[in-house]
C-alpha cells in the first residue's frame, strides 16, 4: 500500500483516523491500541508471511529492554551486546546469506545452493529502531515498559517500512498527551499541509524522475 494509492488516501487513512478519534473518546488506550492494530495492517499488506517476524521481533527485543533496565549495572552491559547481537545476527543473515554463500561458490568452487531470501520489507528500520530503544533503555532514557505503545512505537506506519529511525523519547511522549487524541483543526490543518507537499514531490516529481536515474 503505497502512500499515493488509492487504497491509503481513501480507505486506510480516514478509516485509521477516524478509529482513532472515535475509541479516543473513550479511552486514550485503546485509541493507541488501534493505532499499532492498523499498523499491523498496513505491514501485512506489504508482506503478510513476514508478520509472525516482526512480532517475534518486537517480543525479543521488548523482553530484551525490561531485562536490561531492570538488571544490576554488571549484567546490563551483557544483556544489551547479546541483544544487539542478535538483531543485526538476524539482519545479516536476510541482507547477506545469498551473499556469502555466492561469495564463498565462487572463491571455492563449490555448489552449494542459494537460499534465495527474500528481504522482509523494513526489516532494517524496525530492527535499528529497536536497538536504539534498547541502548536508550541502558542509558536509563526510558521510564516505561508498557507493551501496546512500545508495539504502536515499532509498527507506527509512517514510519515503519520507510524511516527515519526514531527513539522512543521523541516519538511515546507525543502519545502521553491528552491533545494528541482531541480533534484540532490546527493540526489537521498543518497535517494536511506537509503530507500535500510530500505527496506532491513523491507523484510530481520523484515518480516522473526515476525512469531518468542512473544506477
Amino acid at each position: 500500500m503505497l502512500f499515493n494509492s488509492f487504497s491509503f488516501l481513501l480507505l486506510f487513512l480516514p478509516a485509521s483516523l477516524l478509529g482513532f478519534f472515535l475509541l479516543a473518546q473513550k479511552k486514550q488506550a485503546y485509541a493507541t491500541a488501534w493505532l499499532a492494530l492498523v499498523s499491523l495492517f498496513f505491514y501485512g499488506w506489504w508482506s503478510v508471511q513476514y508478520i509472525p517476524l516482526l512480532l517475534g521481533s518486537i517480543l525479543f527485543n521488548y523482553g530484551m529492554g525490561r531485562l536490561i533496565g531492570h538488571a544490576v549495572a554488571p549484567l546490563r552491559l551483557r544483556w544489551l551486546s547479546f541483544a544487539v547481537s542478535a538483531n543485526l545476527a538476524l539482519l545479516a543473515y536476510f541482507k547477506y546469506a545469498d551473499f556469502f554463500v555466492a561469495s564463498t561458490n565462487a572463491i571455492t568452487g563449490s555448489a552449494w545452493p542459494l537460499l534465495h531470501i527474500v528481504l522482509p520489507i523494513g526489516i532494517s528500520f524496525f530492527t535499528f529502531t529497536q536497538i536504539a530503544f534498547l541502548v536508550d533503555t541502558y542509558q536509563g532514557k526510558i521510564a516505561e515498559y508498557r507493551f501496546v505503545p512500545y508495539v504502536l512505537f515499532v509498527t507506527y506506519f509512517p514510519h515503519l517500512i520507510a524511516g527515519p529511525v526514531l527513539h522512543h523519547k521523541e516519538m511515546m511522549p507525543q502519545f502521553e498527551e491528552k491533545k494528541t487524541y482531541k480533534i484540532s483543526a490546527e493540526n489537521f490543518s498543518v497535517g494536511i499541509s506537509i503530507f500535500t507537499l510530500g505527496l506532491a514531490k513523491k507523484v510530481l516529481l520523484a515518480d516522473n524522475l526515476a525512469p531518468h536515474a542512473v544506477f
